[in-house]
Formats: structure tokens, sequence, C-alpha cells
């Protein structure tokens, strides 16, 4: 059965990468599709690979050249902290940086909407995941126009032209720092509205979950379709080679950690990351070095 779920799994992340989004349509993707995996099959399968993933992420930390940046993006429920959890729980901590992105303060706020994601890139060796993102200003702030502080900006939230130049821009800032050596995927964890009522449900009701529930998120699935276009808007505009979107079925969380898990190990893969080579007089003085070890004493 590992072979099995081997051979699939790995084909996976290309079942959903959406490398050219202009033609992108969100409908395509079944929210509840899991490619008939069963879930204690891929259970087992993730905690294999999450000694691969760590093992790829201190050779990425040891080499020192590249940076991978995972952007996590999707409707409240749909699943991204305890993907975070599940996928990231083999990494060193010292070689993962997670930035939960929240509403902007009054600094951030004095500054271009970009501001505070650059300063949160991570460094050459790290791998980090953005929990929500730079396209909270392209959804959020799309769907709530209306709320939008303009003072300073140019043009009108109101007119599409406004989101076309937003979008514009995070293309050329993701493109930027792909050139530096950043290397990004994108993910959507997208639900289905069915699901992310049953989720809520199930938060309300067991008492070690009550603290995640808002009563604003009732508010907010008034507004799904709005929400939907955004997303797919977003998708079409943004998703390139350097960049892509992974537009990720997320009505059973195992079977997105699962593409998820799969993404980012190929993602290292195909940076090949070596630690660098011991000195030269290190590699002359071995028999001597090993004898001195042996012979110390705290």
């Amino acid at each position: 059965m590992s072979d099995l779920i081997a051979g699939i799994a790995r084909t996976l992340p290309e079942r959903y990468l959406v490398r050219d989004g202009r033609d992108f349509q969100l409908s395509s993707v079944d929210p509840d599709d899991h490619a008939d995996l069963r879930k204690g099959d891929v259970e087992a399968w993730l905690e294999k690979r999450r000694k691969r993933l760590g093992e790829l992420q201190e050779r990425l930390a040891a080499e020192h050249r590249h940076s991978v940046l995972l952007v996590l993006q999707g409707m409240d429920g749909a699943g991204k902290d305890s993907l975070i959890r599940n996928v990231m729980t083999g990494m060193n901590p010292q070689g993962t940086k997670v930035v939960s992105f929240k509403r902007p303060s009054d600094l951030e706020l004095a500054h271009d909407f970009l501001w505070r994601v650059h300063l949160a890139v991570p460094g050459r060796g790290q791998v980090g995941v953005f929990n929500r993102s730079h396209y909270e200003d392209v959804l959020v702030a799309r769907v709530h126009a209306d709320t939008l502080d303009t003072q300073g900006m140019t043009g009108d939230p109101a007119k599409p032209e406004f989101w076309d130049h937003r979008l514009q821009d995070i293309e050329a800032f993701e493109a930027y720092l792909a050139r530096q050596g950043v290397h990004i995927l994108k993910v959507m964890l997208h639900m289905s509205p069915d699901c992310q009522q049953k989720r809520l449900l199930r938060r309300l009701r067991r008492p070690d979950k009550r603290w995640k529930f808002d009563e604003s998120d009732l508010a907010e699935r008034k507004f799904w379709p709005a929400y939907q276009a955004a997303y797919q808007e977003a998708i079409r505009a943004t998703s390139c080679k350097t960049a892509p979107w992974l537009v990720v079925p997320s009505n059973k969380k195992w079977f997105s950690r699962l593409v998820v898990m799969e993404a980012l190990i190929a993602q290292l893969e195909s940076l090949s990351p070596e630690p660098p080579p011991p000195s030269p007089d290190i590699l002359k003085n071995l028999e001597r070095l090993e004898a001195a070890i042996k012979a110390s004493h705290p």
C-alpha cells in the first residue's frame, strides 16, 4: 500500500498546480476531491515524509543560498493553522519562520501595503510560511472596499482598475523575490461553504476549540461569492512559473496536508541543497582531531 500511496502522492502537486492563471476557473477544482485515497494510509505516509522534509530543510539551512516561502490562503476554517502544525512538525524551528498577518497596525498602515510583507520574507537558508499574506490586500480589502482607507493613494477602490494595479504590484514584487533566490509556493486551501459550516459548528461545540470562534465569521459567510470571485481574480493575475498557485481541495484536511507536504518536498528537492564542504584543514587532520576528541574530558 505504501508504494501505491507514494506513486499517487508525488503526482498530486502537479495535479493542482496553476502555472498560468489567465483562464483559471475556481469552479474547476472540486473541494471534496481526495484522489480516492484513505485517511489512514495518507497519515501513515505523512509520518514518513516528515523525516524527508526535515532532512531537506536542514540541508537548505546549511547551504545558506536559497529560501522557500509558502504562502497559505483560505477562508476561515480551511485548516491553515492545523496544516502548519502537521506539515512543519519535522522541521528544525531554527530554520523555519511562520508569520501570521493580522489587521495592519497604525505603523504598517502608514506605509505601502507590501512594506510589512517584505520585512517578513524568510532569509537565506530558511523555510518561511505566511499564514495569510499580502493577498489579504486583494481579498478582504477588495470584498470590503468601502472600508478601505485610501488616504495618500491614487485610484478608486470602487473600480476594477484599482485592484488590477494592486495585483500587478504583487506580481512584480514576487518576481523580484524570485530573482533574489526566494522560491515562492502559494496555496489556496479550497473548501466548500457546507464544509465551513460544519467546521464552525464543531468549533462552537468543542470546549477546547471555542476560543477560536468569532461571531464575525458568520457575517463573512454572507460574502462567500464575493470572496470566491476575488480569489479567482488573484490567482488569474499572479500565477506564473516563478510563483505558481496550488489550489488544493480542502474538505478533507488530511488530503490537503498531503498535497502541501509533497509540494514542499518537490520544491526543496528541485533546489538540490547541499551543505558546504568541510575546510581542507579538517580533512587533513581527521585522525588527529578524532584522537583529540577522544582524549578530551570535561
